[in-house]
């Protein structure tokens, strides 16, 4: 079946995207739906074939206890990039540590963790961009911020550059606790040029919130680079959020119409990504083939992928396929 004739399975009801999530959409809703036939001329071009994944900004190893942050979780989200991206090449960079990007940082007054600054990286990000790559994506477990006015973002992408860099930091449970581990504990001066200060930086426990999480903000930001706007009728992953709060109420799925134009774009069979994913989630090791794992613990074979959180979404995904497979 060609793509582009492939039906698109929704078995369970997509409801409208509810009041309080993303609210500010809700008033720009346009008055009628466009047709494929319109987003067909809006779609954007895919001229390139990989995406690249900058992993992590800087390099963590234990901090002297058990916890540990390894190859094995920026393996697993290019497994997750793969599928949902299905037919796409994504590749693994070398890992980059804060003071080769030469970024400004900053200890956040409320938190009281460090910060690195957002623009920067896209600029370094972009000067580092291999010629073949669709987009270039950072991702780190230090917090950002985009201008000093700011308290903090999530993550930030230049659209035209094919660049983004996202932060994990606040998608650990611990993170709103008064008893974070991150927290300097100690006000430091630094010069604005003294990376030293991110030596032994914390990193939380890779939780399956936290990898659900990740898997999330990655494939919805990569979205925006594909020229996925905010889903403004449906359920939808690419809906918007302010807060965490929002966030977590999107599902890990496209709507029928993000789907649709997502593969427009790439050109996947829908029927062979939704098996890619279901294999994503069922494979439960890490897949670390060529990986040398500098920081482990003793003894410590591959660490098993924490796919609970996603058991719920591999149902409904059996179910499509159930469907498409008739």
């Amino acid at each position: 079946m060609k793509p582009s004739s492939q039906p698109v399975a929704s078995l369970d009801p997509l409801p409208c995207i509810h009041g309080q999530i993303g609210s500010p959409l809700i008033l720009r809703l346009p008055k009628t739906l466009n047709s494929f036939s319109v987003i067909l001329t809006e779609r954007h071009p895919l001229q390139r074939s990989a995406v690249f994944i900058y992993s992590p900004l800087v390099y963590i190893g234990s901090l002297g206890n058990t916890r540990i942050i390894s190859d094995e979780y920026i393996k697993w989200l290019k497994g997750y990039c793969e599928a949902f991206f299905y037919g796409l090449t994504v590749k693994l960079l070398e890992p980059v540590p804060v003071s080769a990007t030469r970024c400004s940082f900053r200890v956040n007054d409320n938190t009281q963790n460090l910060q690195i600054h957002a623009g920067h990286i896209l600029k370094f990000l972009k000067k580092k961009k291999p010629e073949d790559a669709f987009c270039v994506v950072g991702i780190t477990m230090i917090d950002l911020y985009p201008r000093d006015s700011w308290n903090f973002v999530f993550g930030q992408a230049s659209l035209t550059d094919g660049v983004g860099i996202f932060s994990f930091a606040r998608y650990g449970s611990d993170f709103y606790s008064l008893r974070y581990e991150g927290k300097l504990k100690k006000l430091q001066k630094t010069s604005s040029s003294d990376y030293s200060i991110f030596d032994n930086y914390y990193i939380p426990e890779i939780t399956s919130v936290l990898l659900l999480r990740s898997c999330k903000t990655l494939t919805h930001e990569i979205g925006h680079i594909f020229g996925l706007r905010h889903c403004q009728w449906l359920t939808c992953l690419m809906q918007g959020s302010n807060h965490l709060e929002e966030a977590d109420r999107r599902p890990l799925n496209l709507c029928p119409i993000c789907l649709r134009k997502l593969q427009c774009a790439i050109g996947f069979s829908i029927v062979e990504r939704y098996k890619a994913l279901v294999r994503w989630i069922d494979d439960e090791s890490a897949d670390t083939s060529g990986v040398t794992l500098k920081h482990s613990r003793k003894d410590n074979g591959n660490l098993p992928k924490p796919v609970e959180a996603f058991k719920e979404w591999k149902e409904w995904i059996m179910k499509c396929l159930a469907v498409l497979q008739k």
